[in-house]
């Protein structure tokens, strides 16, 4: 088993499940599915789904299908992930700018997880 926690700021706001929530019904279904199955069995059962960013501590979740979603994640700790951005892939290549948002998200948990 695999905990799953959202990101959330300072103001206990969870970008990351808004935009979750922001898709269709049917890409928010496949979503919360491969993140239900994470939680059941463990990052295991969705190796087909997920791909490390090199040279990041990020990692990603791809959700095919008509439209490339993607949900950027970081490993808590041996048993947790950290869900910490989502957003719809245009471009072969993640983009910069939204790596950059799940480092920073990623920073600012950190930071405030060991400020507690």
């Amino acid at each position: 088993m695999t905990k799953v926690i959202y990101y959330t700021t300072a103001l206990k706001e969870s970008p990351a499940l808004q935009f979750i929530r922001s898709l269709s019904l049917q890409q928010e279904k496949k979503v919360k599915r491969v993140l239900m199955y994470i939680e059941r069995y463990g990052l295991t059962t969705a190796i087909r789904h997920i791909k490390k960013l090199t040279g990041t501590p990020i990692w990603e979740i791809r959700i095919l299908g008509q439209d490339s979603i993607r949900v950027l994640y970081a490993i808590e700790d041996q048993d947790a992930i950290i869900i910490l951005h989502g957003f719809i892939k245009k471009a072969q290549k993640t983009p910069s700018k939204e790596l950059e948002t799940a480092l920073k998200r990623l920073e600012d948990w950190q930071n405030r997880v060991i400020d507690t």
